[in-house]
């Protein structure tokens, strides 16, 4: 969070859920989501997937269900995970009971398309006993018949009635542990109706733009969506969905959530795009601190600027910073004030020592932080 007046963001206020050990919604922190595409009848696989997404800083994760055999290893894949695992359903309601039963912290169900009112009554008591939460999926790309009918094409007002169509299905059973989603493909239109639906209802929502491309266009698209979104205070759980795997869209959430301030995780390396007056090659040598500081999770920020026009000035925001200087030697920050300087063939690996000593410092202050609230708690 900052403390400048132009960086503040005022969130929607919504209901709160817990969905597995994850709070969603409320003053929780907006969650990152991923969802694997693996067989999730192969646990092995999928397992192995899941761990990287947590190595990259998951907070759950969605696998689909469309059979019984995924729904069978869903149990092993709850075991060995460390995160809340959403399981994706499809019109077959015995899935969701299935998915329940084997331990899945929410289900992603359309409530209407699970068939008649008993039987969504029937996954909401397995979602009941089991302490389950539900997802309402809504995309442009499969409304109801009825809705197309009635507006003639997917537009933002659809997608809201059928999002409020479904929820009203949950709470005529008196279920409210749940969250909701609009996505579209195209950004004005999920961002329309995202910003309808915050108006409309207080539930929870899980933002993101549905089948956005490959790796740098979905990027892109998505960060222009959700940026949206996000600065506008909307969105409590958010998924980047790329043509790209699974880890990837994780990092790139964060890099979103990162760039507004909303929550902060690993090294933020604020970096020029550089020209003649660099006194080093800035483009490879970002290239190779982000590749060798992927591993760091606490929040740390990073200037590398090639010259002095605005390094200094970088470098004053910054916890460790370097500017190019002349002759091979590039000046050194912290926090703000120039501390020593550094010469090209040395850089790379001084400034990775200095964030990894930094990241190791911030781990002994929260355990110690942690051991005295736990003295405290005791006493």
């Amino acid at each position: 969070m900052s403390y400048r007046p132009y960086q503040q963001i005022t969130r929607r206020k919504s209901r709160q859920i817990r969905v597995g050990k994850v709070l969603v919604g409320g003053d929780a922190p907006i969650s990152v989501q991923t969802m694997t595409n693996t067989l999730t009848s192969d646990a092995a696989a999928t397992i192995a997937q899941i761990r990287k997404s947590e190595v990259a800083g998951v907070d759950i994760v969605r696998v689909s269900c469309p059979d019984e055999e995924s729904t069978a290893a869903l149990a092993e894949i709850v075991r060995e995970v460390n995160v809340p695992i959403v399981a994706d359903i499809h019109f077959h309601y015995r899935r969701a009971i299935e998915a329940a039963q084997a331990g899945a912290a929410c289900l992603r169900i359309n409530p209407g398309n699970i068939g008649s009112p008993e039987r969504v009554k029937e996954v909401v008591k397995a979602a009941r006993d089991h302490g389950c939460a539900i997802r309402i999926g809504v995309n442009a790309g499969s409304l109801e018949k009825h809705l197309l009918e009635k507006y003639g094409e997917p537009n933002p007002e659809a997608l809201v009635e059928s999002a409020l169509w479904h929820a009203d299905h949950l709470l005529q059973n008196d279920f409210h542990e749940f969250k909701i989603s609009v996505k579209a493909s195209d950004v004005f239109m999920a961002v329309a109706a995202y910003t309808q639906l915050a108006e409309a209802c207080d539930h929870p929502l899980h933002i993101g733009i549905t089948e956005a491309g490959g790796k740098r266009a979905g990027t892109v698209k998505s960060a222009i969506g959700l940026g949206n979104l996000l600065w506008a205070g909307i969105g409590d759980t958010m998924r980047v969905s790329l043509s790209a795997e699974p880890e990837e869209e994780v990092a790139v959430a964060w890099d979103i959530l990162k760039s507004l301030h909303l929550r902060h995780r690993g090294v933020k390396i604020i970096s020029c795009p550089s020209c003649a007056r660099q006194g080093f090659d800035v483009i490879r040598t970002v290239e190779k601190l982000e590749e060798r500081l992927a591993h760091v999770t606490q929040p740390i920020s990073l200037s590398i600027i090639g010259c002095v026009v605005n390094g200094p000035g970088e470098a004053l925001m910054t916890d460790i910073g370097l500017t190019g200087g002349g002759a091979g030697r590039h000046m050194v920050y912290s926090a703000g004030k120039q501390d020593h300087t550094t010469d090209t063939d040395a850089m790379i690996n001084h400034l990775v020592g200095l964030v990894e000593a930094r990241a190791a410092a911030l781990d002994a202050e929260a355990r110690a932080k942690k051991e005295a609230e736990a003295k405290v708690a005791a006493e």
